[in-house]
């Protein structure tokens, strides 16, 4: 849900920490309270990308850590959902560094089961043991969902979309956790393989009807941006919009918005094929070539904003 948002949400987190976190008390116990620390932990969440480099993400962190001292001093109790939502806030910090090379191992595996086809081989174990390392980096990856779940929408938005979001962030976090007992049974922890088999099943029901939601998501937000985009040209009558920032900017929306939804369709294949759905048309090979596609569209969407031009 970021699409390359990485770098101006950093700049605005810095932005926020270095206008709290390094006043003086008084100043610091203004900001306090629940609204002061949702809007804090809500930026974390947006801004913690996997595009963040290790000593800024170390760095933030310090920062938060500092500023959560202070507010605990001043005396200001926050309700257990929002100490809640700040714990995670702080975990998705850490544990959002191995985003990148997951997807990147997600296309080595992917583009394996391509090759392989479902028949014995090199690539077929290429495919296996990167399936397995990949559980390694998604280890308590759900709980990036469980805050999403938790935290609140922005205003304005339509309550059929803020239903399928939360769906979303359910089913996605559910499939997460699942997945871990998967893990467990292919190391040998866990011994009952008929239970680790069902429960891996499950998670894939999870991950195809979160996929469903985000694609019908995209749908309507794509719906949105479109009507957004027809008023701004009525407004601008003759003028060239291509000239106008409001209108550039819904188009970009539009843009990531469509990759988004590219993507999750290609997701939604690759959780029908795994779970052998439909066997003929989704074949190992068309799986891995679905998989590996919707991986090279992760990684295109984590990599950082470029640069901001300044002008004198």
């Amino acid at each position: 849900m970021r699409l390359r948002r990485q770098g101006i949400m950093i700049d605005r987190l810095l932005d926020l920490l270095n206008s709290l976190a390094w006043k003086n008390d008084s100043q610091v116990s203004d900001c306090k309270g629940t609204r002061g620390t949702e809007i804090l932990y809500l930026w974390v969440a947006e801004a913690s990308g996997p595009v963040v480099q290790s000593d800024l993400v170390i760095g933030l962190h310090r920062k938060l850590t500092d500023l959560c001292f202070e507010l605990e001093k001043s005396g200001e109790n926050m309700s257990t959902l929002d100490a809640t939502r700040a714990e995670l806030a702080l975990a998705i910090l850490f544990l959002n560094k191995a985003e990148a090379r997951d997807k990147i191992c997600r296309a080595i595996q992917y583009g394996s089961k391509y090759l392989s086809n479902g028949e014995p081989g090199t690539a077929q174990n290429v495919d296996k043991t990167t399936s397995l390392a990949r559980k390694v980096f998604r280890l308590f990856k759900f709980v990036n969902d469980l805050h999403a779940l938790i935290s609140p929408t922005p205003q304005g938005t339509p309550f059929p979309i803020v239903a399928l979001g939360k769906s979303k962030n359910a089913l996605m976090s559910t499939f997460l956790f699942l997945d871990q007992f998967v893990w467990l049974q292919r190391t040998g922890i866990y011994k009952n393989k008929e239970g680790a088999e069902l429960i891996g099943k499950v998670s894939l029901y999870c991950w195809m009807a979160g996929s469903t939601c985000t694609s019908l998501i995209e749908v309507a937000e794509l719906g949105r941006l479109s009507a957004s985009m027809k008023k701004i040209e009525k407004k601008l009558n003759n003028t060239d919009k291509y000239q106008n920032e409001e209108y550039l900017l819904k188009l970009k929306k539009a843009n990531d918005r469509t990759l988004a939804l590219v993507k999750a369709v290609m997701d939604l294949g690759v959780a029908a094929g795994l779970l052998q759905l439909a066997p003929n048309k989704l074949t190992p090979r068309v799986v891995g070539g679905l998989g590996f596609l919707s991986s090279l569209i992760s990684c295109y969407q984590l990599l950082p904003s470029p640069p901001k031009t300044k002008t004198p």
